[in-house]
């Protein structure tokens, strides 16, 4: 004899189904907005304006110190590395990007995500070596 399961069992497996396509679109979601914000950054064509307003607010004060000037002319000067994605990391509320040429950080603030860090370098047993970070 089949024994039927509990409306309260299939309820909790639909559920739980639903949370995660829920959640795994979530991750494609967030994956995709962070892959965007890193290509639009690293465009060689890029409008520098607009490369800027792509920083996160604490970045684009430490870069602007340390440049001594306004963002739009220092992020001109940096050797900014483009082309294709490599991976894409989403770990909450951070993220990296591995492109061809360029490893970038990013953050999710309030207006979306940012660039922490960027024209990063990877060392063997050192942390990225970055032209453009944040505090």
């Amino acid at each position: 004899m089949l024994r039927r399961p509990a409306p309260s069992s299939c309820r909790s497996v639909l559920l739980l189904g639903s949370a995660v396509l829920l959640l795994g679109g979530c991750a494609s979601a967030q994956r995709a907005d962070v892959e965007q914000v890193a290509t639009t950054f690293t465009d060689p064509a890029g409008d520098p304006e607009a490369r800027c307003d792509l920083l996160a607010p604490a970045t684009l004060k430490k870069f602007e110190e340390s440049e001594s000037g306004p963002c739009s002319e220092a992020i001109q000067q940096v050797p900014l590395g483009a082309g294709e994605v490599r991976s894409v990391e989403v770990w909450g509320g951070d993220a990296q990007v591995k492109l061809a040429g360029d490893t970038l950080f990013l953050t999710e603030t309030h207006s979306g995500w940012r660039v922490t860090a960027a024209a990063c370098r990877a060392h063997a047993d050192a942390p990225y070596d970055c032209e453009v970070e944040g505090p």
